[in-house]
């Protein structure tokens, strides 16, 4: 019986000591290894995008979409008094929906206006238009400020949707957004390997 507890004991301890292992081994579990120089590198061509008049002019606080860049000689408030919509839905007020004049495809007649399927204003709490590099990132990587998504649904929004796809093809004389979806989506992904870190305020 002697013999019996001697051979017990140290399987005892052994099963005993393996929980505490583990559960010591998930608290110490390193995290993601953050690339400061790449993640910020790739965040500069994300942010190059988001922060560009074909992006940005739609991305506001105030209700009032812009009109913005070299084409336009400067930065001024959507004319004909086009606003959010009463009813919250970035497609305009009734009577003057965004629809009633940006259709599916760039107009062709001389200062036609742009259109793109599903043309309207994002969200109120994606608004960054004007704002920094810094503001912008911290802003995308929350879910309550970016569309309740995930990076990787940022992702995928910004290489998938059709009016994104727009800020490349404006038409016109219209200065794209540099780069291209896929070399922005891209960008994303390599950011988010990278540990996905934004730049000081």
């Amino acid at each position: 019986m002697k013999n019996l507890l001697i051979m017990l004991t140290p399987a005892a301890i052994l099963f005993s000591a393996a929980p505490f292992a583990t559960a010591q081994e998930s608290q110490t579990s390193p995290s993601p290894t953050v690339d400061m120089a790449k993640g910020l590198s790739e965040w500069d061509k994300i942010y190059a995008v988001f922060s560009h008049p074909r992006c940005a002019d739609c991305h506001v606080a105030d209700d009032r979409p812009r009109w913005s860049g070299a084409h336009y000689g400067g930065t001024r408030v959507h004319a004909f008094n086009v606003q959010r919509g009463t009813d919250g839905s970035g497609f305009g007020n009734p009577g003057l929906r965004c629809t009633t004049c940006h259709f599916s495809s760039n107009s062709n007649a001389l200062h036609g206006p742009p259109g793109a399927d599903g043309w309207h204003l994002a969200p109120a709490e994606m608004a960054w238009f004007g704002k920094s590099s810094a503001e912008i990132c911290a802003q995308i990587k929350d879910p309550a400020r970016n569309g309740d998504r995930k990076l990787t649904d940022v992702a995928l929004h910004v290489r998938d949707d059709k009016l994104v796809a727009w800020g490349w093809a404006p038409g016109s004389d219209r200065e794209p957004a540099p780069g291209s979806a896929e070399a922005t989506y891209q960008a994303i992904e390599n950011w988010m390997a990278a540990g996905s870190p934004c730049p000081m305020p």
